[in-house]
């Protein structure tokens, strides 16, 4: 079956008979690429204030840490709500509104005069937004692609690492010209682009077209009665007894005169003109909440709320953490983009290797939390400038195979599958939500306590270890439960199994033709 796109108006959908693995896809997928640079992106790029709002507001390290942490669980905790606005709206409609309410909370937040302020501009009006923004466009990115599905993904979502790359060094230099308002006020008009690229998420639907299959070459005759003979355990040679032997009329081709064979009645309201039009659609839900039912999911969103405490704080603290071993400003700044860099690397690597098949991509991810785990352990032994250097390398490359697909794997069979994905995206996210909230004040709250920045990373190495134990549950999970429901339909249904098929037309047809056959020979007899 070839994929056809039905060509429609740029407000339309896009019809295809298949998913395309393309077509507008890579429109999408560029939009999700700069959805990327200006939502994670700016968030993991927010530590360059840190110290100027510590200055400005008089406040310590956790009060600041907490308009990440706001607005990092409001994005997570609204998830559901972004679900049920794609399903009802529409994702483009719903992107765009995220755009207006990312700009607008960033901008206000410039002419804040305090910390509370700030809590309810980037903490709560952003943080709704980056969540309508960013969901959305990444569901609808995976239904455009099923086979390159990992790697379309993974490569569009290193926007956020090239914007850490570019934004990092480039806010730094633009406080020092214009100060830090000024520089975050260009950074809310820079994220209207959002808006622009919601309007590129026409939507995608999927109307399977009936293959048209080709007309067998035309038998002979005596083979179609040795054919039909054999399946009702009779022979040619059996005519003189009584049997006759002949096949069905919609069987022998160009038999145009027979009596056409007698069918159950169709269903009500049912005509032949019916088969051609389109079945109608079913009804979808705003929001599924069966998930909740999956064990296999269960368990991964568990991995995902523990292992959130480990993707935002470090970036957050990795500039605090240079500067307190005494590395300047722009060699801090260097070590935040090279981390940036070497997640550019790591997602693409990621999404290479999820392309393969045939492969287990759940083991892969379970290796790569590991690793994870292992880089943020790594970040306290560091000293000086080459010494952060390759930790934050190694972790940027480490987080990039996980931050780029543990969101799309909920696609996989191994979860969900891409059926209820657009749910349990939603579902799953929420459940983050209390991970985000926790983890950067919690990490704000060991930095006051101990007074070292290498205290932080030892909670995002506790978050992350949690989160594989439970990632290693998913995939016994998904098979035991898959297997007692197997047993569970065994039972219900008994030992016997489901009858034999019979062979369709002619069996009974001749039969019946052979008993009538027979009642004309006795009675001539």
């Amino acid at each position: 079956m070839t994929v056809k796109a039905v060509k429609m108006p740029c407000t339309s959908a896009n019809v295809y008979t298949k998913v395309p693995d393309g077509g507008w896809g890579w429109t999408v997928a560029f939009a999700f690429f700069v959805v990327e640079a200006l939502t994670y992106g700016i968030i993991k790029s927010f530590g360059v204030f840190f110290n100027d709002l510590m200055e400005s507001f008089d406040e310590t390290n956790s009060r600041i840490s907490w308009i990440i942490s706001i607005c990092v669980f409001v994005q997570t905790f609204t998830a559901p709500l972004s679900t049920v606005l794609s399903n009802r709206f529409g994702h483009r409609l719903v992107v765009m509104a995220g755009g207006l309410l990312v700009s607008t909370g960033m901008v206000i937040a410039a002419f804040a005069r305090s910390v509370v302020d700030m809590y309810v501009t980037i903490g709560i009006v952003s943080g709704l937004g980056y969540c309508l923004s960013f969901l959305p466009t990444v569901t609808i990115l995976s239904q455009y692609f099923d086979k390159r599905r990992s790697l379309v993904t993974a490569v569009a979502s290193t926007g956020e690492c090239f914007a850490v790359f570019s934004f990092a060094p480039a806010i730094t230099a633009l406080k020092e010209q214009i100060g830090w308002r000024y520089s975050m006020l260009s950074v809310g008009v820079l994220q209207l682009g959002i808006t622009a690229c919601g309007s590129l998420l026409r939507p995608i639907v999927i109307r399977e077209q009936e293959e048209v299959k080709a007309q067998p070459p035309e038998e002979s005759t005596e083979t179609k009665y040795m054919l039909e003979n054999e399946q009702t355990c009779t022979s040619i040679e059996s005519i003189d007894s009584g049997v006759d032997i002949t096949t069905s009329p919609s069987n022998v081709p160009g038999k145009t005169k027979a009596e056409p064979k007698s069918e159950e009645p169709k269903q009500h309201g049912q005509n032949p003109a019916d088969n051609n039009s389109t079945p109608p659609e079913p009804k979808t839900k705003l929001l599924d909440f069966s998930v909740m039912r999956d064990y296999s999911f269960i368990c991964y969103a568990f991995f995902g709320l523990f292992a959130t405490l480990g993707f935002f704080a470090p970036s957050l603290y990795i500039i605090p953490l240079s500067r307190s071993l005494g590395i300047g400003k722009d060699h801090s700044a260097y070590i935040l983009s090279a981390m940036a860099i070497a997640e550019v690397f790591g997602r693409i690597f990621a999404g290479w290797l999820l392309n393969k098949k045939p492969i287990r991509k759940i083991y892969i991810e379970l290796i790569c939390v590991t690793l994870l785990s292992v880089a943020l352990v790594a970040f306290p032994f560091a000293s000086g400038f080459w010494g952060l250097m390759i930790c934050s390398v190694y972790f940027g490359f480490m987080l990039g195979t996980v931050a780029g697909t543990h969101i799309p794997l909920l696609a996989e069979d191994d979860v969900v599958g891409i059926e209820r994905m657009s749910s349990a995206a939603g579902v799953y996210v929420f459940i983050q939500s209390l991970a985000g909230l926790a983890g950067p004040p919690l990490a704000g709250v060991l930095v006051d306590t101990t007074k070292n920045y290498s205290s932080a990373f030892y909670s995002c190495a506790a978050g992350m270890v949690l989160g594989a134990v439970f990632l290693a549950l998913v995939r016994p999970c998904k098979t035991g439960l898959c297997h007692q429901q197997q047993q569970q339909q065994h039972v219900e249904e008994g030992t016997a199994g489901p009858p034999p098929e019979l062979p369709d037309d002619f069996i009974d047809m001749d039969i019946g033709k052979a008993e009538n056959s027979g009642k004309g020979s006795d009675s001539v007899v």
